[in-house]
């Protein structure tokens, strides 16, 4: 019987294609004074490709733009502060994430969270879209000093939630880090599909976070018809 559910964060419970857009249209605008001598669809457009879905920090991405655009009145750093204080603002969940989540608790499931990324970034984004009290355990790699798909990870959330490895589920857009890496170390995991990939080998695939609580009860881990 399925004790506890883990989840990844960008890109499972955090639309992060969204956040960032929402982020980056609004920095221009914002800054519309040291950026405006670009066209704003060019600075938005580059930023999203250099970013690379959030694979490269923003210091390189920066740096990167800088160069390209002539930026010279806002350093990289400058601009790498102005994210680091205002992505948190932007955060846009996916459909049905409170509910899900709010479900879930219900049948007194422990629920945990293991995300790549800098600490007090990643917390930040955690607070704001306001779900940081349905967990019961928050491994963030910085913090952690590993990450995804190192399997100490994962071990680590197991002992702290109190549960082997064959009563939890872990559920995560990404196939290695996510999906392959859960499986490595004897969890079953939930593939949140991702157009990036067309085919991943997981124990289930879902579209929207309203059907975890369907998917649970087919794997057999959650006897409940909502």
């Amino acid at each position: 019987m399925i004790k506890a559910v883990i989840f990844d964060l960008d890109g499972t419970l955090l639309n992060r294609d969204e956040s960032l857009k929402l982020f980056i249209n609004l920095q221009y605008d914002r800054l519309i004074n040291q950026l405006g001598h670009m066209p704003k669809e060019k600075y938005v457009s580059r930023f999203i490709e250099l970013d690379r879905r959030g694979y490269v920090w923003k210091d390189k991405v920066y740096t990167q733009l800088a160069d390209e655009f002539n930026i010279i009145a806002l350093s990289p750093e400058d601009l790498l502060s102005d994210y680091i204080a205002e992505f948190k603002n932007c955060c846009v969940p996916f459909s049905g994430l409170f509910k899900m989540l709010s479900e879930l608790k219900s049948e007194n499931l422990f629920l945990g969270m293991i995300t790549n990324g800098y600490g007090q970034f990643q917390m930040d984004n955690i607070e704001t879209l306001n779900i940081k009290k349905y967990f019961d355990t928050i491994l963030i790699s910085e913090w952690e000093g590993t990450k995804k798909p190192d399997a100490i990870i994962f071990n680590r959330a197991l002992e702290r939630l109190g549960v082997t490895a064959h009563e939890s589920i872990y559920i995560g857009d990404h196939p290695e880090n996510d999906v392959k890496a859960a499986q490595s170390v004897g969890m079953k995991a939930i593939w949140k599909r991702d157009s990036q990939w067309n085919h991943v080998d997981a124990d289930g695939i879902i579209d929207e976070l309203s059907e975890i609580p369907f998917i649970l009860g087919e794997l057999g881990t959650v006897d409940k018809r909502w």
